[in-house]
């Protein structure tokens, strides 16, 4: 993970010094060139992108949010890489908190780049809407979970390419030395041979993935906020563990192509609840009770 964030801003530092936006044009040389905004953190990737140091990255992170126990986990993580063994970072955090937080970031505009990672329910809004005060964005996925945030999306890429800004994806899969091997691999016709014109029986590409919810990251149990279990603010898993795969599909298979979307044919689906006990929803969130937004999906056997 660390490895792949590594080579995300390097993509991002280049596309900074050649396109800032108008706030850090005046800044002098030797300032850094990427200022991280942390926009309504939730998910733990959003403080995983700061779980190393980076030359090209300021040490001070503005972070904005409604307040919360979202914004207390992720502070808490912060300090954890701060106060680490090996390798401590030395991370800054100023924080607003309030109701008009995203109005607040949008007139402050104190850094280049917000970072995205958590409740994917407004996540549309976010990203349009950040590019549109001319700031960079670094999202996590899914980018979307709803079909008609589709068009918005588009047109936030369309909008990041005509404002000179970027709109990237924190991928990281792609960057694992795993991954970029059978990507060689697959482009090598002595090796891998040519890919089939598959069917709904024999697929020319077969692939799967494994994501659990109880997890450790970063040395310690990973806490999930109460929302990540809620499909109509996380998302199913069909836009986003699945996200991954159809990406990595993609790059592997096709690359430095883009597929027209209204090509894509869907045969076949078939979609599962993951089902948890509340015992094992404490131990996840360590909430004591359901919380009410999940009561219409309780079952009692």
């Amino acid at each position: 993970m660390i490895k792949s964030i590594i080579y995300v801003f390097a993509f991002i530092i280049f596309i900074s010094c050649k396109n800032e936006p108008a706030q850090t044009k005046t800044a002098k040389v030797e300032d850094k060139p990427i200022k991280l905004i942390t926009l309504d953190p939730g998910h733990f990737h959003a403080a995983l992108v700061q779980k190393s140091m980076y030359p090209e990255v300021d040490s001070t992170v503005y972070v904005y949010s409604p307040g919360g126990n979202d914004l207390k986990m992720h502070l808490d993580r912060i300090k954890n890489y701060n106060s680490g063994k090996d390798h401590p970072t030395n991370w800054n955090e100023e924080v607003y908190s309030g109701p008009d937080y995203f109005e607040k970031m949008i007139s402050d505009k104190k850094g280049n780049a917000v970072v995205l990672s958590g409740n994917n329910r407004i996540k549309a809004d976010y990203i349009y809407k950040s590019l549109e005060a001319g700031f960079h964005v670094f999202a996590d996925k899914p980018m979307i979970i709803h079909s008609d945030d589709f068009p918005k999306l588009k047109s936030a890429f369309d909008l990041a390419k005509q404002k000179g800004l970027t709109l990237y994806d924190i991928m990281t899969e792609r960057y694992e030395a795993a991954t970029q091997l059978q990507k060689l691999f697959s482009q090598n016709d002595t090796v891998f041979g040519v890919l089939k014109e598959g069917s709904e029986h024999e697929p020319a590409i077969s692939i799967e993935s494994v994501h659990f919810l109880y997890k450790y990251v970063s040395g310690n149990v990973l806490v999930r906020p109460e929302w990540f279990l809620d499909t109509k603010q996380q998302g199913e898993g069909i836009v986003d563990v699945q996200t991954h795969l159809v990406d990595l599909v993609q790059w592997m298979a096709f690359p430095e192509k883009i597929i027209d979307t209204n090509a894509i044919k869907i045969n076949t689906c078939k979609r599962w609840p993951t089902s948890i006990t509340l015992s094992q929803y404490q131990t996840i969130t360590k909430s004591n009770q359901f919380a009410d937004f999940l009561k219409k999906d309780i079952q009692k056997f």
